[in-house]
């Protein structure tokens, strides 16, 4: 996953300013998306936060 996020930020993200976390987490959504697309996978979402 640790090598995922280093291309994801180089290859999705780089040199782009966000006005807030949700429109931070927007675009790694997508860049996520998109990545996985790219490679022929699918993309699943699973919620992590703990209460």
């Amino acid at each position: 996953m640790k090598g995922e996020w280093q291309h994801l930020k180089r290859d999705e993200l780089r040199g782009q300013m966000f006005e807030s976390e949700a429109e931070l987490a927007y675009h790694v959504v997508e860049g996520l998306e998109h990545r996985g697309e790219m490679h022929g996978h699918t993309t699943q979402y699973v919620n992590v936060k703990t209460t």
